[in-house]
């Protein structure tokens, strides 16, 4: 049963990080990738710390999707330039 808890639960957490990621780029630009790496060191040590088997592989799919977030937000910023969302308007000045 635990094998499936983690893989909805993966699946949940990776769904969380989309809207996230587009949040994050539009409120606050790529400057915000220091938080997500802040959240990847602490789940990982989370992780290594917990001996229960679920809490540690939560926390390790948690870290590793943040590190992955990092390079999303980047990316957020090209699909933004490319037209293909929103463009914060009070941040107009750090796209061009």
């Amino acid at each position: 049963m635990e094998g499936i808890i983690i893989g909805i639960s993966t699946f949940l957490i990776i769904g969380l990080f989309h809207p996230v990621v587009i949040k994050a780029e539009y409120y606050w630009g790529t400057r915000c990738w220091w938080i997500f790496l802040l959240l990847g060191i602490l789940g990982i040590i989370g992780a290594l710390l917990i001996d229960n088997l679920l809490i540690s592989s939560l926390l390790g799919v948690f870290a590793f999707s943040s590190f992955w977030t990092i390079k999303e937000v980047f990316d957020q910023r090209k699909r933004v330039l490319k037209g293909w969302f929103p463009m914060n308007p009070k941040r107009k000045h750090e796209y061009e």
